[in-house]
């Protein structure tokens, strides 16, 4: 798992050592902003498929200002309010280099940034940044080389037959091997795996290595026997099958928002089909990622 111990908009090279600061610029006049200009300019950020997070946490805004964040503001999105404005103090826009949007607690939160950034975007000459999760500053991958399977077999059981109530993330034929190709995540993401039978998502287990054992191993319904070290579940009691279900892989943010999957569903099987015991079925890729764009006022 790739971990960044610092804030991810510091270049590697030289920033190692700083500490992590919040920084205010009221009081004072940047460069190429007239005195006689307003003092409150507009933030405007346009998104699409941003996920409602819910009662428990909101969305955060902050301007990267001589490499250290400035908090723009608080809010919630729905499926129909995409779009915020907020009026920011115009000494900020003058050095601002680049938007990330954060993931936060809505009670008793830090006042830094949480690890959870979602998307990010370096802000041109006009004032605008194309936001997305491929930035740097982001989770730094837009998930495009994603790609795997996942088989049918129930390890933790003896009976053969059962196999279509078991799915694993694993390849027979590489040694056993892994069977997920996926982009290493940065602090405050991990994956989950989910099986969805009768529109109900059920959790298969959480991960950041694709060649280990997820969190809950075989997970709550395995039966006796041991499971191999690779992400998956076994669902022998109570009896449950797979066949005809879908199998996602999504990207979570940690802590989680809710029980339910994440916004950001990088491989995805819409049907699982009976092929037996031990064959690899492959998996989609999802193209469907928020995106955004921040937008400042005059510069």
């Amino acid at each position: 798992m790739l971990v960044h111990h610092l804030p991810r908009w510091l270049p590697r090279s030289s920033l190692l050592a700083l500490p992590f600061t919040l920084v205010s610029l009221s009081g004072c006049v940047g460069p190429g902003i007239a005195p006689d200009e307003p003092l409150a300019l507009p933030l405007s950020l346009m998104f699409t498929d941003l996920p409602d997070l819910g009662a428990d946490y909101v969305y955060e805004g902050w301007l990267i200002v001589d490499e250290a964040p400035v908090a723009t503001g608080r809010f919630s999105v729905t499926p129909e309010q995409q779009n915020v404005e907020v009026q920011l103090d115009r000494d900020t826009f003058a050095a601002a280099t680049t938007f990330v949007l954060t993931i936060e607690p809505a009670f008793g939160d830090d006042p830094a940034p949480s690890a959870v950034h979602l998307l990010a975007g370096d802000i041109d000459n006009s004032g605008k940044a194309n936001l997305s999760t491929a930035h740097p500053a982001a989770l730094g991958t837009d998930f495009a080389t994603a790609m795997g399977g996942y088989l049918l077999e129930t390890p933790t059981s003896a009976d053969e037959g059962d196999y279509d109530q078991g799915l694993w993330f694993l390849d027979v034929a590489g040694g056993p091997g892994p069977s997920l190709a996926l982009p290493p995540l940065p602090e405050g993401w991990v994956y989950e795996g989910w099986v969805v039978i009768d529109d109900t998502p059920t959790s298969t287990g959480r991960f950041t290595d694709v060649g280990a054992a997820d969190d809950d191993g075989a997970g709550p319904s395995a039966g006796p026997n041991a499971a191999p070290p690779f992400p998956g579940q076994d669902f022998i009691s109570p009896a449950r099958t797979v066949v005809g279900g879908t199998v996602v892989i999504s990207v979570e943010p940690e802590p989680d928002n809710s029980p339910m999957p994440f916004a950001l569903k990088p491989l995805v099987d819409d049907v699982v089909e009976d092929v037996g015991a031990g064959v690899l079925q492959p998996m989609g890729t999802n193209a469907g990622l928020p995106l955004g764009i921040a937008e400042l006022g005059a510069r």
